[in-house]
């Protein structure tokens, strides 16, 4: 594998997803470490759908070809929990049982199984999210600010190849809405991460400030 390869990001080549008759998707995409294309369009526009596609959860009723690829690395021929894919949705999803702490060690990768170490890497996550003294607390006494870090955090600290973002800031309110588009693009250049935002909120794009794909429509440079 060259140099370039390894450096290339997320290429998206000749994507085409079918629902029966209806094509909902045709794209091709070169997406660099750090930097974020978004896919923009209506609900029930097949948004989302890409994402299932890359992330390796597509329903079968789906037809989907092309080629999806991180790095030279084929994404398509590894299993869903082999291609490390970081998704954030619109809902925080954090396990109830567990304490923050815990739903943080859970996302580590295996392969690191000292103990100790997995505790050092959740509790410096937390403090690098502002969320020091969290760690022992119940989930569902956060505010939605804190779940939304909480959440990130528990994606970064897996090691992804890449982020996936299924309208991750549309349930927040606007203050933390701008708060959390800062912070996860920020923490995306940072890590070096290839971005996929899907959305309908212009704002959002405007903060990605990387090329736009409107479903039904044209590519959009942006920024």
């Amino acid at each position: 594998m060259s140099e370039r390869e390894k450096t290339n990001g997320l290429c998206l080549t000749d994507v085409v997803i079918r629902l029966r008759a209806s094509q909902l998707i045709a794209l091709t995409a070169v997406v660099p470490p750090g930097s974020v294309f978004t896919v923009m369009g209506p609900s029930g526009s097949g948004k989302s759908t890409l994402l299932s596609f890359i992330g390796g959860f597509l329903d079968p009723a789906f037809h989907a070809e092309g080629a999806v690829t991180v790095d030279g690395l084929d994404l398509l021929a590894l299993a869903p929990e082999q291609r490390r894919a970081g998704i954030l949705f619109q809902d925080p999803l954090l396990f109830p049982h567990m304490s923050v702490g815990a739903n943080i060690a859970f996302a580590i990768p295996a392969e690191i199984a000292d103990r100790q170490m997995r505790r050092r890497m959740a509790a410096e996550i937390l403090t690098e999210m502002e969320l020091d003294g969290v760690s022992d607390r119940d989930p569902a006494t956060l505010s939605g600010g804190q779940k939304a870090r909480v959440a990130l955090a528990r994606v970064l600290v897996s090691q992804p190849r890449l982020l996936l973002l299924d309208e991750p800031f549309s349930k927040l309110d606007m203050a933390l809405r701008s708060q959390m588009r800062a912070l996860v693009f920020a923490r995306a250049r940072k890590a070096g991460l290839p971005v996929v935002l899907v959305t309908h909120d212009e704002a959002d794009a405007d903060a990605a400030g990387g090329p736009v794909h409107r479903l039904g429509g044209q590519d959009l440079g942006h920024g």
